[in-house]
């Protein structure tokens, strides 16, 4: 076994959301093929967003932390394809689960990083029970019609692999 392998495997498990944490609503399903279930939450520096609000767009909503290295490790990637294609109709929420980390040590890793799209603070883990979040990072690619069209447990996620998938829900909408 290599250590890249085991140390992943070690990080999938301690980071686990914990199961103490209130379940999802009944009926929320949060997988491929299954319509976004809505939330609406404060954003870092004010203001709120909701997701149904972004339906005609295509969606990132990326679940992180600024203590998860696979985070942390991601969000350049992130940030750079957000520019890329902001302006063809792509949206991230940057939805940190703010429960599990603070908005202090938030606010100092997309100061330090240059993150322009909205990051939504989930207080009190609210939005990612209802996403059965169980791992960091985790990522919902969602188009246009607020389907859920891939996720991706685990990371970090590559700028090819987040360009990539951008690019086919947009083309998609053309």
């Amino acid at each position: 076994m290599t250590w890249a392998l085991v140390l992943g495997m070690i990080w999938t498990v301690t980071s686990r959301v914990s199961s103490t944490q209130p379940q999802a609503q009944p009926g929320a399903v949060a997988k491929e093929g299954f319509s976004a279930p809505d939330f609406t939450l404060d954003l870092l520096g004010g203001g709120k967003v909701t997701l149904s609000d972004l339906r005609g767009k295509v969606v990132l909503v990326n679940f992180w932390t600024s203590w998860c290295p696979p985070c942390r490790l991601e969000m350049p990637a992130i940030e750079k394809t957000y520019r890329s294609y902001k302006e063809l109709g792509f949206v991230v929420i940057g939805l940190n689960l703010t429960a599990q980390d603070s908005e202090r040590a938030v606010a100092e890793f997309v100061k330090e990083i240059g993150v322009t799209f909205p990051i939504a603070l989930d207080r009190d883990n609210e939005v990612g029970n209802l996403y059965r979040n169980t791992a960091l990072p985790t990522s919902f690619f969602i188009d246009r019609n607020g389907v859920i069209r891939s996720v991706i447990v685990g990371g970090p996620m590559s700028e090819a692999l987040i360009q990539s998938k951008v690019e086919e829900l947009l083309r998609e909408g053309e």
